[in-house]
């Protein structure tokens, strides 16, 4: 099976400019950037995807060996840039997908000119020196009752990922997209992300990054955004005045008006 049936792609825009490709998070699918994508049609050739076991794409094709690490994903995202024959991407990276991003930029820097990292964490477990966010017994509490109970587990955690308490049908969504993910392939892609440690591969980045991130998010706190700024050279942050971890869904307009300035050249 090709990569754009394995994973759902879909393509608009304007044939053969400039590429953009967008790249959901943990629980997430494509969907999750329908309200920023579309904007950015009218002078780039715009493509979404599913990681596999989100969305549309091929379940079948999950291999636990492969994606047992981010580096799996990362080669199904390059397998993705080579079948379109992409080149000069702009590469849109939403959470766990930040890291995916930028081991994909990593191993092939030739295809990417900017990358975009919203929401990124390179670790979730706090370390000497690092603030991540969370504890050990943080993660292992939340890996615990994912493995024990994947549907009580998202409806409890998508509204707190999410925020906006005042807006809960961003929540719903969020938890409607986690149930929508094959439960097995969700539990291990878990495991994969929440004990993930990135920060070495940060220095090696090479294309002009943004990290953007939001004032008050629980997933990924600010000294994050910051500690990811720091450690890639070059690197601009933008902080979104946006609650929560979704800003793609919570605050669209800011987070495409600070992609475009990004990547819009007159």
């Amino acid at each position: 099976m090709n990569a754009v049936d394995r994973h759902n792609i879909s393509v608009s825009g304007v044939p053969g400019a400039q590429p953009v490709v967008f790249a959901h998070g943990f629980g997430c699918d494509q969907n999750m950037w329908r309200h920023v994508a579309p904007h950015f049609e009218d002078a780039f050739r715009v493509i979404a995807f599913d990681h596999v076991g989100a969305g549309g794409s091929d379940a079948s094709s999950y291999d636990p060996v492969r994606h047992g690490s981010l580096d799996g994903y990362a080669e199904d995202l390059l397998a993705i840039v080579h079948e379109l024959d992409l080149r000069d991407v702009v590469l849109v990276g939403h959470s766990v997908s930040a890291m995916i991003s930028v081991l994909a930029a990593n191993a092939e820097p030739d295809r990417f000119e900017r990358l975009v990292l919203v929401c990124p964490s390179p670790r979730y477990l706090d370390d000497d020196g690092y603030t991540g966010g969370f504890t050990e017994a943080d993660i292992t509490e939340l890996l615990d009752s994912l493995d024990s109970n994947y549907l009580g587990w998202s409806s409890a955690i998508a509204p707190v990922i999410m925020g906006n308490p005042d807006r809960p049908e961003l929540g719903a969504e969020l938890t409607a997209s986690f149930c929508r993910t094959d439960p097995e392939i969700a539990r291990r892609f878990a495991h994969v992300t929440f004990l993930s440690d990135n920060r070495a591969d940060l220095p090696r980045v090479t294309v002009p990054t943004l990290v953007l991130q939001c004032t008050d998010d629980v997933i990924a706190p600010v000294a994050v955004g910051e500690y990811v700024r720091d450690a890639i050279p070059d690197a601009r942050l933008e902080l979104l005045e946006a609650t929560g971890h979704c800003p793609n869904l919570s605050a669209p307009e800011a987070t495409t008006a600070a992609i475009a300035a990004f990547v819009r050249r007159d």
